[in-house]
């Protein structure tokens, strides 16, 4: 039975999971402690680019102080042979007598074989030990994993008066600079950010992240774009060394500026078209495929309520600024008050004066 110290000790990996977030490619940012005698004597996270894994990390740092210790794993240690021996064997082999896990992985590979090898080698399995906390970190990845595409994060910010900005006017300034910070944040823990190209002919934006330190874990980018409208001049292609940047374009798109863009290292993704519109649920398909797990959709309006009207948005962040917009505003998609009932609030605090909110949807 999960003790107080297990909670403990399980929380402070979940914390250690983040740091590598949105940086390990198919696989999951699992953080693995190994714990002895009430004391942490190895602490691992998954690689940048996903290999080696946590539970690998961890142990190298344990060495022999592994012997008779607990570890405490984010997610069920993996069960399938590679190039290196699954890191339930691992386990068994460093003679750990007792492992805590969090979130269940779902991949078919793993899914409670991995606590069966551990359990055949006599060791003390306890299950499920924070683990929404756990899956919570890991969405992306488990989406990917179910439903072969990546978890949708739908980032509005939002006026007192439920306006997103002006038409024709660019970037609008609704909150302050402590909820910008965390919505580079956001972009720094996630593998890929989409907007619409009229947002992107309106506001030239970048979409990394600027956070001091953080600035090369920009997300990619990818821009709606049927018609290959952007400009090879804006800053998204301009920043391409910073991040990938990727267009969602038709098969009709004007050849010459396709090469034009591509000259300038901008990517193609093979898009299906729906009456103008690129189509959403095969578009999510394909980033799945190609191995994102989880996507920030900032903008406009018009591509946020496409994404809520066919049901594809699986968390909802809203950013609301104390100011007002005032007539002849862009009316936001979505409110504290429209969120739809598939929704329940997660979670609600302020980043200087802006109140911000998180949507999970309910399962």
């Amino acid at each position: 039975m999960a003790t107080a110290a297990d909670r403990r000790f399980m929380a402070a990996a979940i914390r250690l999971s983040r740091k590598h977030l949105g940086l390990t490619g198919t696989n999951p940012s699992v953080a693995t402690l190994i714990v002895k005698d009430g004391v942490i004597v190895g602490r691992g996270v998954t690689a940048i680019g996903g290999r080696p894994h946590a539970e690998t990390e961890a142990l190298a740092e344990a060495g022999d102080r592994a012997h008779r210790a607990t570890a405490y794993v984010t997610l069920e240690p993996c069960a399938h042979h590679g190039r290196t021996p699954p890191c339930a064997e691992a386990l068994a082999t460093a003679g750990v007598s007792r492992v805590v896990g969090a979130a269940a992985d779902p991949d078919s590979r793993v899914s409670g074989r991995g606590y069966a090898i551990l359990r055949a080698a006599g060791i003390e399995v306890e299950e499920g030990v924070l683990a929404d906390e756990a899956a919570d970190l890991m969405a992306g990845y488990l989406t990917r994993s179910v439903s072969k595409r990546p978890e949708v994060i739908l980032k509005m910010a939002a006026s007192a008066d439920r306006m997103i900005g002006r038409p024709g006017e660019g970037q609008v300034a609704i909150t302050g600079p402590q909820a910008r910070a965390q919505v580079h944040l956001m972009r720094a823990e996630a593998d890929a950010i989409l907007v619409g190209i009229g947002t992107a002919l309106a506001d030239d934006p970048e979409l990394t992240c600027r956070l001091p330190g953080l600035e090369s874990r920009s997300p990619a980018r990818i821009v709606l774009d049927p018609q290959l409208r952007l400009s090879p001049g804006s800053r998204l292609v301009a920043t391409i060394p910073v991040a990938p940047l990727y267009l969602a374009a038709g098969i009709d798109a004007d050849q010459s500026r396709r090469e034009a863009l591509e000259s300038r290292g901008v990517r193609f993704l093979a898009t299906e078209i729906d009456g103008g519109r690129v189509a959403l649920p095969e578009l999510l398909d394909d980033l799945g495929a190609l191995g994102f797990g989880s996507l920030i959709v900032e903008g406009g309006a018009a591509v946020a309520e496409a994404f809520l009207k066919e049901d594809l948005v699986d968390r909802l962040c809203l950013f609301e600024g104390p100011g007002e917009v005032g007539s002849g505003g862009i009316a936001a998609p979505v409110t504290p008050a429209s969120v739809p009932a598939r929704f329940g609030l997660r979670f609600e605090t302020r980043y200087g004066v802006d109140i911000f909110r998180e949507w999970t949807r309910m399962r």
